[in-house]
């Protein structure tokens, strides 16, 4: 068993709301400062940074996971995983059907800047991407199954855009075997006024716009990673992440 500390819950430039210097390579290289072993990317209903940040996680020695946050049609906020990449690009090209599209205005929400492995500038989302979608909360964990996902709900222990403070409570239905904190001193707290969280896996992430936000390594998942290889811990993790064993 190795130990392996992860952050699943970082926007790149090509959210509206994260600074421009989020860029892939400068995501990987805080994160491998950090002492980070394990990123995901989650960009707003978006994973078109995701294959420019697989190739600067590389270089970085980070292994990196495919990810989306998902805002339903709720406006609650749900992390979107992937363990293989393709996989991801696919439903990102789903989810493009499934937007409200609204022109960005970038004097007020900021660019959407989508990078090559160099961090260089190759497109522009034009459609604001932080808007809700059409896809409700009880649609969106069959989607992201099909498309070999798994998902939960974002930093539950906010009010913007949390699922406890936009329903009142942790759903029973649909199911999610994982929740989010932002804050981790808070799942003491939520376990005891929400109990049906106890017994899921709750992670905690940074949910990093700026390269300040991405946290030194604290939470880390136990892995059995002989004979090792990146995907191998990527899928083990998933494994962990889907409540089965390693």
């Amino acid at each position: 068993m190795n130990r392996y500390y992860y952050d699943f819950h970082i926007h790149s430039c090509l959210s509206p709301c994260a600074d421009d210097d989020m860029t892939p390579n400068n995501i990987a290289g805080m994160g491998a400062l950090a002492g980070l072993q394990v990123m995901a990317l989650t960009d707003h209903n978006t994973c078109k940074n995701c294959p420019a940040f697989f190739k600067a996680a590389k270089k970085n020695g980070i292994i990196p996971i495919a990810g989306m946050e998902l805002t339903t049609a709720e406006d609650i906020h749900i992390v979107c995983l992937f363990e293989k990449l393709e996989n991801a690009m696919e439903f990102d090209e789903y989810i493009q059907t499934q937007r409200i599209l609204i022109p960005n205005r970038t004097d007020i929400f900021g660019n959407q800047l989508i990078m090559d492995e160099n961090d260089e500038v190759i497109g522009t989302d034009e459609h604001l991407l932080s808007n809700a979608t059409m896809l409700t909360i009880e649609q969106i964990p069959d989607a992201v199954a099909r498309y070999g996902g798994i998902c939960y709900p974002a930093h539950i222990d906010r009010e913007s855009n949390g699922v406890i403070a936009t329903l009142g409570t942790f759903p029973d239905a649909p199911y999610f075997g994982c929740a989010e904190f932002h804050n981790k001193d808070k799942r003491e707290l939520y376990t005891e006024q929400y109990p049906i969280i106890e017994n899921k896996l709750l992670l905690v992430s940074s949910d990093a716009h700026f390269l300040w936000d991405i946290r030194d390594k604290d939470q880390y998942f136990d892995v059995d990673d002989e004979p090792y290889s990146s995907s191998l811990v990527r899928e083990r993790i998933f494994r962990q992440l889907r409540g089965e064993q390693q």
